[in-house]
């Protein structure tokens, strides 16, 4: 059994734009506010139930939520989750010049592109 040598790939810090998707950003905002409305859901114990009498937000969308299924909310509106679930949030911004698209995103698979 010959060892090969293994490839390290550093990641960009944003698994969307890695896979080559055009909304990545976007994509990584709304995955990250994904995260802390599931994780207090987890820390307060609260259902998807729950959740809704508290926000007014219908429990479906925690639902949502909860199997990461983020195509039909918005930054702002998983903002409002949050805001209404208690927590305030701080958004920083910053704008460079975009990097040379990699030959790999041209090639991607079409499951990928959702």
């Amino acid at each position: 059994m010959t060892k090969e040598p293994i490839e390290v790939v550093r990641g960009s810090g944003n698994v969307y734009r890695d896979f080559g998707y055009l909304d990545a950003d976007v994509r990584q905002a709304k995955s990250l506010m994904a995260a802390q409305i599931i994780k207090i859901l987890e820390e307060e114990g609260l259902s998807t139930r729950e959740a809704q009498a508290r926000t007014g937000v219908a429990h479906s969308e925690f639902a949502r939520i909860r199997r990461v299924n983020l195509a039909r909310f918005t930054i702002d509106r998983l903002m409002m989750i949050l805001r209404r679930l208690g927590r305030e949030i701080e958004v920083s911004v910053t704008i460079r010049p975009r990097g040379k698209v990699h030959a790999s995103s041209r090639t991607m698979h079409p499951a990928l592109t959702r």
